[in-house]
């Protein structure tokens, strides 16, 4: 290879890192974050909202749940509400990590969720219901893990973390419609 083929050396940008040294009361938010931060923050709020009405989804379900198998259908619907409450947690954190407010206005959560809430009285249909909601949240943090690629990587692995859980829960509620 002569001196023409050989990539550039890589660096550290200077100046980026000399800008962080200001504008402290900024956090967590560098130079490097690019522009994207505020778009970030948005999406982080739609799945924030996705986030909490599955907890109610899943509440409401585990309190009206009826029928021969309901004990063990209900627990796991109060585990799964439980952990998309952990998961709500982690996404508020970060969007103030961000800079940005979450936004847990009661009035605007249905419209800026991706998954809908259920009244189902009857067992099977609340676990479709449950089912479609978690593959929605699936699709959507898929999409969400290649639009911020390598634009955020804190809020990539946060979105890969939660994915692994909300696979999980479609893997348990097919599970249980095929019983």
């Amino acid at each position: 290879m002569n001196d023409t083929q050989h990539p550039s050396p890589m660096k550290l940008d200077e100046e980026a890192i000399a800008r962080a040294r200001l504008d402290v009361e900024d956090g967590a938010v560098t130079p490097s974050a690019g522009p994207w931060v505020e778009q970030i923050v948005d999406f982080l709020n739609d799945s924030l909202a996705t986030e909490l009405v599955c907890v109610m989804r899943y509440r409401r379900h585990y309190f009206t749940a009826a029928g021969m198998a309901s004990t063990a259908i209900a627990a796991e619907f109060l585990e799964h509400a439980n952990a998309e409450l952990r998961h709500a947690d982690r996404i508020a954190e970060r969007i103030v990590q961000l800079g940005g407010e979450p936004d847990f206005r009661p009035s605007g959560l249905e419209k800026r969720s991706h998954a809908e809430y259920d009244d189902s009285k009857d067992i099977r249909q609340m676990i479709r219901a449950n089912l479609v909601a978690e593959r929605v949240a699936v699709e959507t943090y898929r999409q969400l893990i290649r639009l911020i690629g390598d634009k955020d990587p804190t809020t990539r692995r946060l979105l890969e973390d939660v994915l692994a859980d909300e696979e999980e829960h479609a893997d348990e509620l097919k599970d249980m419609l095929q019983r």
